[in-house]
């Protein structure tokens, strides 16, 4: 895995602007892309070059997969494994236009993934 530029990462954060203030965050050799604290993408280069990685869950998974778009795999101990995200499509890196529907059903599944925070336990009353 190559270094992503901080310059391709800004991009792909204006491309993903319908979803609100977005920011990329330098990680694992590549950048994470965030709206409102949820991972929406990643920017990883896997051999092909710059890559805006998109989260899929299983409910738009097939979305992707029809469109063509590559899920993300990568190799781990001659391994191969893979991510729920899926490479955006060529036509939506063109404009924030273009990329609104996918940058929706990236957050729809980063919603998903989302866990709930833990159950806070009610403490006991003590006598007085």
């Amino acid at each position: 895995m190559s270094t992503t530029d901080s310059g391709f990462a800004d991009y792909c954060c204006e491309l993903l602007a319908s979803l609100g203030p977005c920011h990329a965050k330098r990680m694992f050799g590549g950048w994470g892309i965030s709206c409102d604290g949820l991972t929406v993408a990643v920017i990883v280069d896997l051999g092909d070059g710059d890559t805006l990685w998109l989260k899929a869950s299983a409910d738009n998974r097939a979305i992707y997969e029809a469109e063509g778009c590559k899920r993300f795999v990568y190799t781990a101990k001659g391994v191969p494994r893979g991510m729920n995200y899926y490479s955006a499509p060529a036509d939506a890196m063109e404009s924030p236009a273009l990329m609104r529907d996918w940058a929706q059903l990236a957050w729809q599944a980063a919603l998903a993934a989302r866990k709930p925070a833990p159950a806070r336990r009610a403490k006991p009353l003590r006598d007085r």
